[in-house]
């Protein structure tokens, strides 16, 4: 049985798109996953309640970006969770890095380290932060 050209390119084309729509399909469902975490919400609430990380990164508004699928600091197992997620705020960016476990009793997760690394190299740790400089007076 001969098969033309054409069909064998079709054949390639569609099998290029279907794949391509398989891979971009699991890509946001993994994504979509790590969101509604409550790991990653943890962090991201922990974040937003430090008055001097928000500000040194020049936010709001705090952009979320995707978590590297294939970064070695992502690492999640049934009661664990260690992950790097990429932020920036107007002035600047960086990688907030967490550690999470779950209690094998309630099922809730805890969050046992928050260190927001900036771009410039200046660290700020979330669960011990640096007191927010005083105002000045007029």
């Amino acid at each position: 049985m001969r098969v033309s050209t054409s069909k064998l390119q079709q054949l390639t084309i569609f099998t290029t798109v279907l794949t391509g729509g398989g891979i971009e399909t699991m890509y946001y469902l993994l994504q979509k996953r790590f969101v509604e975490s409550d790991y990653h919400r943890l962090a991201l609430q922990k974040l937003e309640a430090c008055p001097v990380a928000m500000e040194s990164l020049g936010a709001p508004p705090l952009k979320v970006h995707n978590i590297h699928l294939t970064d070695r600091n992502n690492r999640i197992d049934q009661h664990t969770a260690q992950i790097k997620i990429p932020v920036t705020g107007s002035e600047t960016g960086g990688y907030l890095y967490t550690s999470s476990i779950q209690d094998p009793y309630t099922n809730r997760w805890s969050l046992k380290q928050a260190i927001l690394k900036l771009r410039e190299g200046r660290t700020i740790d979330l669960l011990n932060p640096p007191a927010a400089a005083p105002a000045e007076l007029s």
